[in-house]
């Protein structure tokens, strides 16, 4: 089959590998019929996660069961489903304890109390290096999915790929940055990053009751779409002081949720890529600093933006100070799939409207250099094998 392997930072191929096999009584074979790139990809084709060997890379897909483990009984040849980015078994103490993300069947080489880069990590992803399990990913023609009795939903026949695809991670991510926070109606949300996850959680800020939304990036062309497609107010970081803006926009207070939806990966000065080396940290964690500096005593942070080392400025001081209830982590996606499955097939949210490029599998090299690069206004990629 054709798959999208990743090979070395910058180095990624769409090569011919072996076809994937059922390995175990709970795994389904899936033929995807449409897979995307998502911004956390990029976070291995920039060598922010470390991947020593090929791998075929991508966590947000769905497609058409082509065959099925004895042991899944609620799947059949030629369903139509949607699966989750995390992989997760469904019995195991932390699965039981309604926090998928932190399965300890599922990756079991890696899986720690302890949490960090390189030990002790959580349960596995699809496509997301050895470290999280080493389990191919799905921008490819075939995909095993294990624990396909407890994952994958199928989708109703009235939705298009287009519409569903994104209830694999970007919708229920955005979802839980909001769910987090606890909205009780007429806060103002502010998210940083107008990225597809940002503008996800944009969606979801009007949907849970959000009186105002506020998004800040330093890409025009992504505040743009967002102002489009999310209805929101928008601040462009590199133009404005956006934590004086803020404030302004708050009456002096500060906004009463704000969302890190970019992480590491956010834009560093030649100083802070120097002491990135000299005290072994990876990226920068800058837009959490905004977050806080921006969040109104007593208000909330969320975290969906992927961080992926320690960090010796973390604001403790100013989180104690201003009483901040902080949030973050992998999005519990199975928690709430069945109710955005809902929401879509009913159209209360769009999702397929951050779409800027579908393209063959075949071109998914060359998206991957565009999306790295911010160029061509692309926002969010679906390749189609």
């Amino acid at each position: 089959m054709k798959a999208l392997v990743f090979h070395k930072p910058k180095h990624v191929s769409v090569d011919t590998v072996d076809d994937p096999t059922i390995e175990e009584n709970r795994d389904v074979i899936l033929k995807v019929t449409s897979t995307a790139i998502c911004g956390s990809d990029l976070h291995i084709y920039n060598g922010f996660f470390p991947q020593p060997k090929p791998m075929v890379l991508g966590h947000e897909f769905m497609g058409i069961v082509e065959e099925v483990g004895s042991g899944v009984k609620n799947l059949k040849k030629g369903d139509r489903v949607v699966v989750p980015f995390p992989i997760s078994c469904g019995t195991c103490h932390f699965c039981n304890m309604n926090l998928p993300t932190h399965c300890e069947s599922s990756n079991p080489e890696h899986y720690g109390p302890e949490g960090g880069l390189l030990e002790g990590k959580g349960g596995a992803l699809f496509g997301y290096t050895d470290l999280y399990g080493g389990y191919s990913g799905g921008q490819a023609e075939l995909v095993r999915v294990p624990y396909a009795d407890f994952g994958p939903r199928i989708i109703p026949d009235n939705l298009t790929d287009e519409q569903a695809l994104f209830l694999t991670d970007i919708f229920p991510t955005g979802w839980s940055a909001i769910d987090w926070a606890e909205l009780k109606g007429g806060e103002t949300v502010v998210i940083f990053g107008a990225g597809p996850v940002g503008i996800m959680a944009m969606k979801s800020a009007w949907l849970q009751g959000a009186g105002r939304v506020i998004a800040v990036d330093t890409q025009q062309y992504r505040l743009d779409k967002a102002k489009l497609v999310a209805n929101v107010e928008t601040i462009n970081g590199k133009e404005n002081d956006a934590v004086e803006l803020i404030r302004q926009m708050t009456g002096g207070y500060g906004a009463d949720v704000c969302v890190d939806a970019v992480g590491m990966e956010a834009d560093q000065s030649f100083l802070s890529k120097a002491k990135n080396l000299i005290q072994g940290e990876v990226g920068t964690m800058k837009v959490l600093g905004y977050c806080f500096d921006a969040v109104r005593r007593g208000g909330t942070v969320t975290v969906v933006g992927v961080y992926g080392s320690p960090y010796d400025n973390f604001p403790l001081y100013q989180w104690f100070d201003k009483g901040v209830k902080l949030r973050g982590g992998q999005a519990p996606v199975h928690n709430y799939i069945d109710h955005l499955i809902d929401l879509v097939a009913t159209g209360k949210v769009v999702l397929e409207d951050v779409i800027t490029h579908k393209v063959a599998l075949s071109e998914a090299s060359k998206m991957y250099d565009i999306f790295n690069k911010k160029e061509d206004n692309c926002v969010k990629v679906v390749l189609k094998p």
